[in-house]
């Protein structure tokens, strides 16, 4: 009898997007007969769901999703400066923390000695050293490139040193996989050292777990009172991490112009990353009279609301200034919501245009607007568009079609014996 795959997946966020992923990516490919161990943090927030997996959350780490980062957004000038001395204080615990993580999670893989480790994004290159380690004692590494750019970073010569220091990651992957034709290209371009073979292009999975949480005994009208939503209002939304990657300045502009034609709201919603400034967005919204008009909910959006949100909404946005791929925009497929995406990075390859949703060129708020008021403006277009945004998900983006692919990799590889 021929044994399982024995494979450990590392992902030490245990909350928000990349650990949904890897949830529903383990659980794929445990139903392709594959032995799987998830290593996470402490705070796994999906320790309530079914398993067919082993999940050991031994990495002391800590939340990705501060409430005191909400708190700050409204605090006075003190109050800010003082938070600014405590986060740097637990800046340096928290690098201690990091390393010490990194010692064990090297003793642990070493003494487990599974067939294959795969990792999702690197954060810092001192990592490359442990992973350097973990590949002198026998261990095959993989990644699932998520992302490689320093996104949200200021541009410039620092960034170059820096992104050169992420080269050393890298070297120590056997396979790397990515989301998208272009960013496997871009990728060996700023990183011609990994050879062409060692890199794989897999679907992006849906969000289809995400289904169990919807609920049809919905309270729709206590629902859109919170929001301050008209009965039957048009709802735009973004959705996600807040950044300025994420190119949220570009859609405050064209909502302007969509209000000029249509009686609709924007919805914002999303966890604000520490490189955006809520104050100067607030500005933005207020100078453009729009205060009324769009509402922040500045939250972790928890799960059993999201398919509360995308259930009010008529069109979803991703006006991204620069992206690899987008886990949030799986969420709109899913739930049957046409988008208006931008055309950078990967997401051309995900948006099939005037199917399941729009592609504009990046920072035009004229061609934004144009595409969110034809969807506002033809609710036939926009379920029909939404219809075949859910086929894509339960088919070209399930969850079944990227483990196989996975798993016909990781073969490969152990018949190598690549190292």
């Amino acid at each position: 009898m021929e044994s399982k795959l024995r494979l450990v997946l590392v992902e030490p966020n245990g909350s928000g997007g990349l650990i949904h992923y890897t949830y529903q990516l383990c659980t794929a490919l445990a139903d392709e007969g594959v032995d799987v161990t998830l290593i996470t943090g402490k705070e796994y927030e999906l320790a309530h769901l079914p398993h067919n997996f082993r999940v050991n959350n031994m990495l002391e780490l800590w939340s990705l999703f501060d409430p005191q980062v909400i708190q700050n957004i409204d605090a006075s000038a003190w109050q800010r400066r003082w938070h600014k001395v405590r986060w740097t204080v637990r800046r340096g615990q928290r690098a201690v923390r990091l390393i010490l993580a990194w010692i064990n999670l090297t003793r642990y893989l070493s003494k487990l000695k599974p067939d294959i480790v795969q990792f999702s994004k690197i954060n810092f290159p001192f990592e490359a050293v442990f992973l350097a380690q973990m590949r002198r004692r026998g261990l095959i590494l993989t990644q699932i490139c998520h992302e490689f750019e320093l996104r949200e970073s200021e541009g410039g010569s620092f960034s170059g040193l820096i992104l050169r220091a992420y080269a050393d990651i890298y070297k120590n992957f056997s396979a790397i996989f990515f989301h998208a034709k272009e960013n496997c290209e871009k990728f060996l371009t700023l990183f011609p050292f990994v050879e062409n073979e060692k890199t794989h292009i897999i679907p992006h999975g849906n969000s289809g777990w995400l289904l169990k949480y919807f609920s049809q005994a919905y309270d729709w009208n206590s629902i859109r009172s919170r929001y301050g939503l008209k009965p039957a209002q048009p709802v735009v939304l973004f959705f996600g991490l807040l950044a300025p990657s994420k190119g949220i300045d570009d859609l405050i502009e064209a909502f302007a112009l969509v209000r000029q034609s249509c009686d609709a709201k924007l919805l914002i919603a999303g966890y604000p990353t520490k490189h955006i400034n809520i104050d100067e967005l607030k500005e933005k919204i207020a100078g453009l009279h729009l205060t009324e008009q769009v509402f922040l909910d500045l939250r972790y959006i928890p799960l059993e609301e999201v398919g509360a949100l995308m259930g009010l909404t008529t069109v979803v946005i991703y006006p991204y200034r620069s992206s690899t791929q987008s886990g949030a925009l799986q969420v709109a497929y899913t739930f049957g919501r046409p988008v208006v995406a931008t055309d950078v990075g990967g997401l051309p390859e995900a948006v099939e245009e005037g199917r399941s949703g729009f592609l504009v060129p990046v920072q035009s708020p004229d061609d934004l607007a144009n595409k969110i008021i034809l969807l506002i403006n033809n609710p036939e277009l926009t379920k029909v568009m939404g219809t075949y945004a859910r086929h894509l998900s339960e088919t070209r983006f399930s969850w079944r079609s990227v483990a196989r692919q996975i798993v016909k990799v990781y073969g490969q590889l152990l018949e190598k014996g690549s190292t």
